[in-house]
């Protein structure tokens, strides 16, 4: 091989895929995704099953009930909330709290709760807006002079594992005559 050669490197196609996934797992981060996500599946089916109708053949099984609409209000009200809690994350109580209380109006007003399965995802969805709890930011940290790069991100580590402070260093005291006593009693001079 040629030395002098100019070096092509092949860009990834898929290169947008990783960031985008890069992207979307911060954004997930920082929210109640998976609150939202089973509020908002939660709605799908408390909605659906009073509207859906089932064909077999030339028969044809409706499900519909005289509370349709209560359903669907139910279910749209699932799925609304279920968007507020990835978007508005401050009303995550307000939000868990109703997500509860509609799941347990939908038994008796929606099919069941859309045959158990909206009203356990919808359950499962309040409980863990309700759990969610925002974080707080990492300390930056803060690497020496002209240090670039992957060594100013390990900079403090143990190990070299980025994020993770290095124990900081204790003061060594050796016990006198007058810290003796707060030694547990023991007198370091004999």
């Amino acid at each position: 091989m040629n030395h002098q050669a100019p070096v092509y490197v092949r860009r990834s196609d898929d290169a947008w895929l990783t960031v985008g996934y890069y992207h979307f797992y911060a954004w997930r981060g920082r929210r109640p995704f998976w609150a939202g996500l089973f509020t908002l599946l939660g709605g799908f089916p408390i909605a659906y099953f009073p509207y859906a109708d089932v064909r077999l053949g030339n028969i044809t099984l409706a499900m519909a009930t005289t509370a349709g609409s209560g359903s669907l209000i139910i279910g749209i009200l699932l799925i609304t909330l279920g968007l507020a809690l990835w978007f508005q994350q401050g009303i995550r109580v307000f939000a868990g709290v109703a997500s509860i209380l509609l799941a347990l109006v939908s038994l008796p007003v929606s099919n069941l709760g859309g045959f158990f399965l909206g009203f356990i995802f919808s359950m499962v969805g309040g409980a863990l807006a309700l759990a969610w709890v925002p974080g707080s930011p990492q300390e930056e940290i803060t690497a020496p002079a002209g240090d670039t790069g992957k060594a100013a991100a390990m900079a403090g580590s143990p190990q070299g594992i980025p994020g993770i402070p290095a124990p900081r260093e204790t003061e060594t005291v050796h016990a006198s005559e007058t810290t003796a006593h707060a030694d547990g009693g023991r007198n370091s001079a004999g």
